[in-house]
């Protein structure tokens, strides 16, 4: 086995030794295009969202880019969008005045844009050495405290914003006045909610996502194929050291009802719109990957 530095990462996230494989043949190649793209930048940093569906890996593909990125002279920093959930109370708030589907983190709405935005200046200005990155606690649903946050250089040359809905854009209003599953049927009968979600992708997210410079997908076949792969996170949930926090099938099917809209939208658009696409399959096994010139 070589001795390049990422083979660490392996072993350090649990994977297989035959993963060196996905790393040689997919990471690399998309590292040196990111790379590249970072260094023809006179403009610094290079912001580059990662966006996919619930289990396609975004998380594990970040960890190795960063190294990856490292290993070729650019320092790499991840944001992830789960870590700028709105609080609890905030969340409450929104669903006593808006509507109640807004208690359950996720949708566009459910995020601090401002924070995001402040987090994206600060790599952009570098009017401070450090930046303080929230964290969110997803065990007590709420942001961690203040003096738990990553304190962060904001040096970096490239940073890799990754998230489910990273990319995603607003609906037409014929689109969205047609429930697409039981949850939009039953729970948001008037689409409230939907037009709530909506309207925050065409003003706050479209304004943030127009920040980033390279945009990259991981596309998997169908959506069974994100409820089997979220299946497969709540048995490791399972198996686990900690509480058994884990959903059963109807808990799963109605949590992922929240994320279905957007979610198919993006497994429609981001072919023709994102820089680089990872074609996954069922397995989340990877099947391609283009990017654009």
């Amino acid at each position: 086995m070589s001795a390049e530095p990422w083979h660490a990462l392996i072993a350090a996230e649990r994977l297989p030794e035959s993963y060196a494989k996905i790393v040689e043949r997919w990471w690399i190649p998309m590292a040196e295009h990111i790379a590249d793209s970072a260094r023809a930048r006179r403009q610094k940093p290079l912001f580059v969202g990662v966006s996919g569906a619930q289990g396609s890996g975004k998380s594990t593909v970040c960890r190795f880019l960063a190294e990856l990125l490292s290993e070729r002279g650019l320092r790499c920093v991840t944001l992830s969008l789960d870590d700028f959930y709105l609080t609890h109370a905030q969340r409450q708030a929104l669903a006593e005045t808006v509507h109640p589907l807004l208690a359950t983190r996720g949708v566009p709405g459910t995020h601090d844009v401002r924070l995001m935005e402040q987090a994206f200046d600060a790599f952009q200005q570098r009017e401070s050495e450090f930046i303080r990155l929230p964290r969110f606690d997803k065990a007590q649903d709420d942001r961690a405290a203040p003096d738990s946050w990553h304190q962060t250089a904001t040096d970096a040359d490239i940073v890799l914003f990754e998230g489910w809905c990273v990319g995603a854009e607003a609906q037409d209003h014929d689109a969205l006045s047609r429930p697409i599953n039981a949850l939009e049927r039953l729970e948001d009968a008037d689409g409230r909610w939907r037009e709530y979600v909506n309207a925050a992708l065409a003003g706050p997210y479209a304004a943030l996502f127009g920040r980033l410079d390279l945009l990259v997908a991981l596309l998997p076949p169908d959506f069974a194929s994100v409820r089997a792969n979220r299946a497969l996170q709540e048995s490791k949930l399972a198996a686990g050291d900690g509480p058994d926090r884990r959903m059963d099938s109807a808990a799963l099917d109605r949590f992922l009802a929240h994320y279905e809209r957007i979610t198919l939208a993006l497994m429609d658009s981001l072919p023709q719109r994102a820089d680089i696409v990872v074609r996954l399959g069922p397995g989340q096994e990877i099947l391609s990957l283009t990017a654009k010139d």
